[in-house]
């Protein structure tokens, strides 16, 4: 709790600062006069004068945000009186509509130019990831009935060349779903090309395939890299497999005769084995085959049905699994980048979230993604905790992943935004006017409804889950 805290404050602190800090430098580039900086809404808590033009910064009660308050005719408080003559040419109103949508831009703009560089540090510094390397696709899944096998490494995906997993992870995220994928990979030295129908990737309303009971996209098609067999970090007491005499450090190397070589698939074919007899209790016995101390053994173990989610049943046998850290360590890397190519890694990455991100809005707005995808601050605060306690690395990717999220956000067409304000400019320049205040009055009302609707939805998402 106290991580999620830090981190979930750490991480708002960072993002407002940086957006707000955008439009206060472009509104002073631009001649504006800045009123206020204000980090959080409500009350001033705090607050110091600085600079020419004595801009207050403040520090106010609900730090879940902030402003940057302009010189505006249209913006006066009780007690201030009109903008003097003399300060007039430094309202913002009075700008042309160009600075004005550059002041409005500059937030969101900033939030994008921080993930830029944050990724980019990350390059710098080594992002650490796995070969391409496949290990055996479970049967019936996409990979496996294009005929991709156990230790296939990846060259490319559409044409474009992969170094680690975390390329072919965002190349099939980014591409389109209702189309298929040409991945060429190497096996026995030779190149073989293998078609790949994306379909399967489309979660269904639960947010899971209604055919898979992965929860991550490319493992819905069969995809995961080859890791080594999986290990047994933990057993559960009073669960099958302490009945059945498995241990922690236990290596499962085959499920039915099905040689093993990721942790996922342990599970995928204890529960299709299960899935072939799902009305009968208890489910049907699985057969192991072990390694452990050097020694292999045949174990049987029965799993038990356990209810999940809206009342689906998936068959478990009660224990944690890991990678064999001495296999999985062989294909390891560690990828570090000079600057230049850093930065220009930053902008690729940027641009490819950026993009995955609208594809995800586009899918809940047309109903082929679910909006259970949503996460209010529970969730941020949950992961920003982690992240935190993970190290910097994962911190600076979970910090820009939701810097670009936040500016985003903002650039959406929605009154309330900033992106709602582009739109009245844009309004504006092809009008040769601005639009009436009773128009702009209706889509202020529209935007916070939409606005405080969205944000319902992601805190009930928040506590469905936790709850």
């Amino acid at each position: 709790m106290l991580y999620s805290l830090l981190g979930f404050f750490i991480t708002v602190g960072i993002l407002v600062t940086l957006h707000e800090l955008g439009h206060y430098c472009v509104a002073r580039w631009c001649g504006v006069k800045v009123l206020r900086f204000s980090f959080g809404f409500g009350s001033v808590l705090f607050s110091r004068r600085f600079g020419h033009d004595q801009t207050e910064w403040a520090l106010s009660a609900v730090p879940l945000g902030g402003y940057v308050r302009m010189l505006d005719e249209r913006d006066r408080q009780e007690g201030e009186g009109p903008v003097p003559e003399s300060e007039l040419p430094r309202a913002f109103n009075r700008q042309s509509v160009w600075k004005r949508m550059a002041v409005v831009a500059a937030g969101p703009l900033s939030n994008l130019l921080l993930a830029v560089l944050l990724l980019a540090a990350m390059y710098m510094a080594g992002v650490p990831g796995y070969q391409p390397v496949l290990s055996q696709p479970v049967a019936g899944t996409v990979a496996a009935e294009a005929g991709l096998r156990s230790m296939d490494r990846i060259l490319t995906v559409d044409g474009e060349p992969v170094a680690v997993w975390q390329d072919v992870n965002q190349k099939l995220l980014n591409a389109d779903i209702t189309s298929s994928a040409l991945l060429t990979v190497e096996r026995d030295g030779y190149p073989v090309k293998a078609s790949l129908s994306l379909a399967a990737m489309m979660a269904d309303d639960d947010g899971k395939d209604s055919k898979n009971s992965e929860d991550n996209p490319l493992a819905r098609l069969g995809l995961h890299p080859y890791l080594g067999a999986p290990l047994i970090a933990k057993v559960s007491p009073d669960s099958p497999a302490a009945a059945a005499g498995l241990q922690k450090s236990d290596i499962i190397q085959a499920v039915n005769g099905v040689t093993l070589d990721t942790p996922s698939a342990m599970a995928s074919l204890i529960n299709q084995n299960a899935n072939q007899a799902v009305d009968q209790l208890p489910s049907p016995p699985v057969e192991l085959t072990i390694l452990r101390d050097g020694m292999t053994m045949p174990l049987s173990v029965t799993p038990r049905w356990e209810e999940v989610e809206n009342g689906k049943k998936v068959a478990r046998i009660g224990v944690v699994l890991s990678n064999d850290p001495k296999a999985s360590e062989r294909y390891r890397v560690m990828m570090r980048y000079g600057v230049v190519e850093s930065l220009g890694l930053g902008v690729t990455k940027t641009w490819d979230l950026t993009v995955l991100i609208f594809k995800t809005i586009g899918r809940m707005i047309t109903g082929s993604a679910s909006l259970k995808n949503l996460s209010g601050p529970i969730t941020i605060a949950e992961y920003a905790g982690q992240s935190i306690q993970m190290g910097f690395q994962p911190f600076f990717t979970f910090l820009a992943l939701v810097s670009i999220v936040v500016g985003i956000f903002n650039l959406l067409p929605v009154p309330v935004l900033d992106g709602g304000h582009l739109l009245y400019y844009f309004a504006e320049i092809i009008r040769g006017r601005p639009l009436p205040e009773r128009v702009m009055e209706i889509g202020l009302r529209i935007g916070l409804t939409l606005v405080i609707t969205l944000i319902v939805l992601a805190l009930f998402n928040d506590f469905s889950r936790k709850f």
